[in-house]
């Protein structure tokens, strides 16, 4: 009788211990519909939305890239022996040395030259050394994913750019995003 009670008692404590586990680790989540209900907190999420909404998070984010491209980086001046010193895309003559631009949504910029791979008003963003590099496009006369920085003089270019592969992501195709 002692015996059998030994084992009821521990039966017992078992059965509580495994209960107990069950109850906490227990969440109640089923998955139908592309939707998930937890009943323990009484919310429902629909996935769907949750996703477009983070996808309008990334595409509002004007920092967030849209697109990436490794090309050569090269500069140039508006006044090398074949140029004209008017920009491509504006006709803005730059002879007086202007190499930034002001957008009104990324602010003072440099300006680069592209191939017509990236649309007139593109922003695109590179590491230079450490340091980030932001441009748009306002030039063209380069081919492929080259890019070609906009320099005071041709001697800057030579002596401060050269020439060397660069990875840049694209934050905005044309004049908007």
């Amino acid at each position: 009788m002692k015996k059998v009670f030994s084992r009821f008692v521990k039966a017992s404590k078992i059965l509580l211990l495994l209960a107990l586990i069950f109850s906490m680790t227990k969440v109640n989540t089923f998955t139908t519909n592309g939707k998930i209900s937890n009943d323990s907190m009484n919310k429902t999420l629909d996935l769907t939305a949750m996703a477009t909404k983070y996808e309008e998070i990334h595409y509002t984010d004007m920092w967030y890239p849209l697109d990436r491209f490794t090309g050569d980086l090269t500069g140039y001046a508006a006044d090398c022996p074949l140029c004209s010193g008017k920009l491509g895309c504006t006709g803005q003559d730059v002879r007086d040395r202007t190499t930034m631009y002001n957008d009104p949504t990324y602010g003072e910029v440099n300006i680069v030259a592209s191939s017509k791979n990236l649309a007139c008003g593109s922003v695109i963003t590179w590491d230079n050394y450490g340091k980030k590099m932001t441009a748009i496009v306002l030039d063209r006369g380069v081919l492929g994913t080259d890019i070609d920085l906009l320099t005071e003089s041709e001697a800057y270019a030579s002596q401060f750019v050269g020439r060397h592969k660069i990875t840049y992501d694209v934050l905005r195709f044309g004049w908007s995003r």
